[in-house]
């Protein structure tokens, strides 16, 4: 049974991705992933505050000296010198070490929300052997006169830079959050992705009513959050030659088959490989496997896309007949309740 697929112009073995997440913030995590039989893993994001803050304190260091006398400018080195690693230097180390470590492609990722310096990174990692790049575009407009031409834009802008900086194959990955996410998609792929990661997930703060404080909240994702990400998918399958990663909401092997009738390419998971372990890739895969056998595949290709939207079809009638649909069926099983 043949479970190879390509992604960002990458063969993998399979397509089981092991996403950004706690599980890749070391090497032991990465082999642990990589044994449990994901066929590529993106390491946890480096963050751009991370970086900013790094280059703040080495300009306000030098800034602070530069009245000195020449011969004491030697004690302080600069920031390309100093006598630690930084967190950028750290990063493309740990991303030299996983790719050096496992047989599987190792994909570096980047978080960010403006334009800067550290987009430079992205030179670095392919000298450390990353085998692509997923850009994590976290952009949540804090100041309401920010239109959502502004915001497009900004996305554009960053993928343009990032495509400029490197050579190196590279995903974004994106909120769902736009007044028309299947046209922003395509923008986005027009100014050099070579794929998209659908979706980003917000991380929404949670009111304590006892403390009457607003405080940080991460949770796992459930499978209810495929749906989303699922139905777009279907609707770009057909209207690109990029690739199509999906990820939120993979619990059981069913989820990762429902993906890629979808028209995934591969489909990405955290929260399922942190419930479970790592080895958890071994079990969705041997469900894939178990489904393709029951219903006569022998590859992958054979059924993806099987369930994406015609590209010959008015789509917007599709989804607007998907949505009556759905309430007609609500009605017939909700309606009574109150009866």
């Amino acid at each position: 049974m043949d479970l190879t697929t390509q992604y960002l112009g990458l063969t993998l073995r399979n397509p089981v991705v092991a996403s950004a997440g706690p599980l890749s913030q070391t090497v032991a995590g990465v082999r642990e992933l990589a044994a449990g039989g994901v066929g590529a893993i993106v390491m946890y994001s480096l963050f751009e505050e991370q970086v900013r803050r790094e280059l703040l304190r080495d300009a306000e260091l030098e800034q602070a000296h530069d009245e000195s006398f020449a011969e004491a400018l030697s004690y302080f080195p600069a920031s390309a010198e100093r006598a630690e690693p930084g967190v950028a230097d750290r990063y493309v180390d740990l991303v030299r070490r996983a790719a050096q470590a496992v047989d599987v492609p190792v994909i570096a990722s980047i978080n960010g929300s403006s334009l800067g310096g550290w987009i430079e990174i992205a030179r670095q990692l392919g000298d450390a052997g990353a085998s692509a790049i997923e850009l994590n575009i976290f952009l949540v407009p804090g100041d309401l006169r920010v239109t959502g031409d502004e915001v497009e834009r900004q996305h554009l802008d960053i993928v343009t830079a990032v495509r400029r900086a490197t050579d190196l194959p590279l995903a974004v990955k994106l909120s769902p959050f736009f007044s028309s996410p299947g046209n922003m998609a395509l923008r986005l792929i027009e100014a050099g992705a070579d794929g998209l990661v659908l979706f980003n997930r917000f991380i929404q703060p949670e009111v304590d009513v006892e403390a009457l404080t607003v405080k940080p909240s991460v949770a796992l994702s459930s499978r209810f959050e495929g749906r989303l990400p699922r139905t777009w998918i279907a609707s770009l399958a057909r209207h690109t030659n990029a690739s199509l990663a999906a990820t939120s909401g993979v619990e059981e092997s069913s989820d990762v088959v429902r993906y890629l009738l979808a028209g995934a390419d591969v489909v990405m998971s955290t929260s399922a490989l942190v419930r479970h372990g790592a080895g958890y890739a071994h079990s969705l895969l041997m469900g894939l496997q178990d489904w393709m056998a029951r219903h006569d595949y022998a590859s992958v290709d054979q059924f993806r896309g099987l369930l994406a939207v015609p590209s010959d079809v008015d789509a917007d009638a599709v989804a607007r007949a998907g949505y009556v649909a759905a309430l007609e069926n609500a009605r017939r099983v909700y309606g009574s309740i109150h009866r």
